[in-house]
């Protein structure tokens, strides 16, 4: 009897173990977890934790952001990698539009979708009191408001869709985005 129940466990236990990698690959599907390649898979965007802890205002307490990640760039031709958006610059720059949020924004409290043209990445806030989005260019590294009535639809908070014509002579087609983000935000 003892052996029939201890093996009746030891099978349930496989089972959770099955359905916890299950939850995990369905993660994956959604997302891309602090690295993705681009279109044309000439480079990747990842996230770096910085090396030092920033103390920072939040909105209920001071606190400290222990370890922000910043958005780098590595280039397959050349090799090399870069600092792509940093807390050096954009709680700055981002100040510059957020009139009404007093509270200091970091690079991966956003979800990145990169479009198709491998140049633009549109930038989702992932906090909630935050209700504004960019638009970054990636050669010109210009960050600008995205227009609240853009062309996309986000599907489930994850999925970005973009329907239309290319050009005239493009039958109707969309896209689908998902997007990179930190693995701070699913924590």
């Amino acid at each position: 009897m003892k052996k029939k129940l201890l093996l009746i466990i030891i099978l349930l236990s496989f089972k959770s173990f099955g359905f916890a990698q299950d939850n995990k690959s369905s993660v994956d599907k959604l997302f891309h977890i602090d690295q993705m390649n681009s279109h044309d898979e000439n480079f990747a965007l990842y996230f770096k934790t910085r090396e030092k802890a920033i103390l920072a205002r939040g909105e209920t307490s001071n606190y400290i952001n222990d370890y922000p990640k910043d958005l780098y760039i590595y280039d397959y031709k050349k090799k090399n990698s870069s600092p792509l958006i940093s807390y050096e610059w954009f709680p700055a720059r981002a100040k510059y539009f957020l009139e009404e949020y007093n509270f200091p924004v970091f690079p991966d409290d956003f979800a990145y979708y990169l479009l198709n043209d491998n140049r633009t990445l549109v930038m989702i806030s992932a906090v909630k009191s935050l209700n504004v989005n960019f638009k970054f260019d990636i050669k010109d590294k210009k960050l600008e408001l995205y227009p609240k009535n853009g062309k996309f639809d986000f599907i489930i908070s994850s999925i970005a869709k973009n329907c239309g014509h290319d050009n005239f002579k493009e039958n109707y087609k969309c896209s689908f985005y998902k997007p990179l983000i930190s693995s701070t935000l699913i924590n």
